[in-house]
């Protein structure tokens, strides 16, 4: 699965003619030895993408990861070295950061948020709001930072959302519709926006239920409602600095969408170290 995604990058980037910079600069016989270094603060993963991203470029580079995935990391922290042909060492680099950078991102800020609800029973959850083609790397790099990945797809849960409810009469007729259809082994999760709602969704035995854009004293109420009959999930734009309150209300379950879809990069760099 991580081949083709480095593939692709790599050809989006070199195009038809290659590295015009480094073939006109660089020698063709110039070895090199580069360090990949943390410069803030932060969780790295993707190690596997960026030294695929320099093997697919040239196989015989060498590179040695010196952290596994999920460190924390400080400033100046060597996070790996690569060694071999220079050219080849600068073909691969940007590829190899974009992904490293991006999936240490994720891995930060999702550890951001695991360490401040860390004094609550509620786990970090990730989305299906990704950016499309990455979706399995990213929801790894939420593992890497101590979170708990949600479905991967439309076809390994059943999750009734607003539109379902509309289009299909109501919470309970969706989810009996659901019940009626899916497999036994097939979990079924239903969103809902207000306690009535609630009170209807538990009527109809959801195995989970999706409170969504609640405020803390709504959701403490809400989770008192399901008594243990479901289990709980919070969702609404929640930070570090929001998901503590959310967390202490009870709920088992907080899901956030921003982690996969425009969290920011992680700042790690490639330096020369010499031949």
């Amino acid at each position: 699965m991580l081949e083709p995604l480095v593939r692709s990058a790599l050809l989006e980037d070199l195009g038809r003619a290659g590295d015009l910079t480094t073939d006109a600069i660089i020698p063709s016989d110039l070895r090199a030895r580069c360090v990949m270094a943390a410069r803030q603060p932060g969780v790295v993963a993707g190690l596997s993408l960026a030294r695929l991203a320099f093997a697919v470029v040239d196989p015989g580079l060498r590179f040695d990861a010196h952290l596994p995935d999920g460190t924390r990391l400080s400033p100046g922290d060597r996070i790996a070295t690569v060694e071999g042909s220079a050219r080849s060492i600068l073909m691969g680099e940007r590829v190899a950061l974009n992904y490293l950078s991006h999936l240490s991102g994720i891995a930060t800020s999702t550890d951001r948020i695991v360490r401040s609800i860390a004094h609550t029973g509620a786990r970090l959850c990730c989305t299906r709001k990704t950016i499309p083609g990455l979706r399995a790397v990213q929801k790894y790099a939420v593992r890497c930072g101590g979170g708990h990945n949600h479905r991967f797809g439309l076809d390994d849960a059943v999750l009734i959302k607003d539109n379902h409810i509309a289009v299909a009469g109501g919470v309970g007729l969706a989810i009996d519709r659901a019940r009626a259809s899916i497999g036994h082994l097939v979990k079924i999760e239903v969103e809902v926006d207000t306690l009535e709602q609630l009170r209807e969704a538990i009527a109809h035995g959801p195995d989970v239920v999706l409170l969504d854009n609640m405020d803390p004293p709504t959701l403490r109420e809400a989770v008192a409602m399901v008594g243990g009959r479901a289990i709980t999930e919070a969702s609404g734009r929640l930070t570090p600095e929001t998901a503590p309150a959310v967390a202490e209300t009870g709920v088992d379950l907080i899901s956030v969408g921003w982690l996969t879809h425009s969290v920011s990069v992680l700042d790690i760099g490639l330096d020369y170290e010499g031949m």
